[in-house]
């Protein structure tokens, strides 16, 4: 009688914790919906311009795409302008992303983690205006070319574009079919990544392998680079009247690049005369810049890799400092912002709001300062770096520090 009693408490107490545990489960992704239904702003841009974005479709017709899938195939970028504007002229904001791109991007992701893991996208608030004039307070303005990470939309750095573009740059990102996760052009059309495209995999590989994987996918990148240069010269000189006829300094060009973007930055750099400086945004190194270095002013700008020892990390930080000890003295610099996280680069900073998941993170030793914080930081570097050597600032400082932001820690 003793037994039986003691099992059916033992099964009751089981019946109890199981109906808690839904319960707590049904809490959790309560409290999951509730903060990916709530509105979430972009952290204000610290420079004194408004600023302004619009987004092209252009159409490389002398070169074919190397990545796609038929052979002789046109390239075409989906081209997104960040720029100086002037607030007199337009006070409607633009959608973080245009709705057919946003319903693309929802569907890739997948139910949990569009309804649950992250932000609703249409309730994101960016402070780019729609369609406002260029800013007339300077006759023109420096470009920035901005490369993402890996296979990611550029607009996951909108950002880092709106503080660079408040302080004076013209920030030029771009989207491409076939290497981008999702492209969604004006029209309608809707092209995704091969999965032989992927960064990711040359990563995966070894030796011989991973270069000729790398300087596949690398070559490409760098080339769409060179293009988008190339028509934003023709834009700035051309006949006919567009928004930024005249306005582009095409003298001053530089560019940074996030992860895999910021190893085909420092390579674009290196090989084109027209750009002048580069940022590389915890990228590694590939390619043969490790061996053969590069003559512009660079910035490394990393995560917090202070607890990682293992044999890939000492390789990449051995091929950083092979590419900073061949770099003249005076334009070199190697920061690592305390507690950074790799992917906090993005926006995901701003919009991973999320107790419970963040919580998760830090658990894990992924994350050691706030996403908002972190995108402070870096947009501080970047237009810093970009200052002093795009636009000659005698003020800006030779070596990037800050009292404002202690987590600045250069590896010099």
């Amino acid at each position: 009688m003793n037994t039986k009693r003691l099992a059916q408490r033992i099964l009751k107490s089981f019946a109890a914790l199981a109906i808690l545990g839904l319960l707590g489960v049904a809490v959790l992704f309560l409290a999951l919906w509730l903060e990916h239904r709530t509105s979430v702003t972009l952290p204000t841009p610290s420079g004194s311009f408004a600023v302004s974005r619009e987004i092209y479709d252009w159409v490389d017709d002398k070169t074919p795409d190397p990545l796609c899938p038929v052979p002789g195939a046109k390239r075409e970028l989906l081209v997104w302008i960040w720029y100086p504007a002037s607030s007199a002229y337009s006070t409607d904001t633009a959608d973080y992303l245009p709705t057919p791109m946003r319903e693309v991007v929802e569907r890739g992701n997948g139910v949990l983690i569009s309804k649950f893991l992250t932000k609703d996208l249409s309730k994101v608030r960016p402070h780019s205006l729609r369609n406002a004039e260029v800013a007339a307070q300077r006759p023109s303005y420096p470009v920035v070319l901005l490369r993402a990470g890996a296979s990611l939309e550029v607009a996951n750095y909108s950002t880092l574009a709106e503080d660079l573009a408040s302080h004076g740059y013209v920030v030029v990102g771009f989207d491409a079919p076939y290497r981008s996760f999702a492209v969604v052009f004006p029209d309608g059309r809707v092209m995704t990544r091969l999965p032989e495209n992927n960064p990711e995999l040359c990563l995966e590989k070894t030796g011989a392998d991973r270069e000729r994987c790398a300087v596949r996918l690398l070559s490409a990148w760098t080339s769409d680079s060179a293009f988008v240069l190339d028509r934003l010269q023709e834009m700035n000189s051309a006949d006919a009247p567009n928004k930024f006829k005249g306005r582009l300094d095409m003298t001053r060009v530089g560019i940074v690049g996030h992860s895999f973007g910021g190893a085909a930055a420092a390579l674009f750099c290196r090989d084109d005369s027209r750009c002048r400086a580069v940022i590389d945004l915890d990228g590694a190194p590939l390619g043969n810049i490790v061996q053969s270095g590069i003559d512009r002013p660079f910035l490394f700008l990393l995560s917090d890799h202070s607890r990682e020892s293992d044999p890939e990390t000492r390789q990449i930080k051995a091929d950083i400092q092979s590419i900073y000890n061949r770099l003249p003295p005076d334009s070199r610099q190697v920061v690592t912002i305390r507690g950074a996280n790799h992917f906090t680069f993005t926006d995901d900073g701003a919009l991973l709001k999320s107790h419970f998941i963040r919580g998760a993170f830090r658990a894990l030793g992924r994350l050691g300062i706030d996403g908002d914080r972190q995108l402070a930081v870096t947009s501080y570097c970047v237009c810093t770096f970009f200052d002093k050597f795009l636009k000659g600032q005698a003020a800006a400082p030779s070596k990037i520090s800050s009292a404002r932001y202690p987590e600045i820690q250069s590896l010099e």
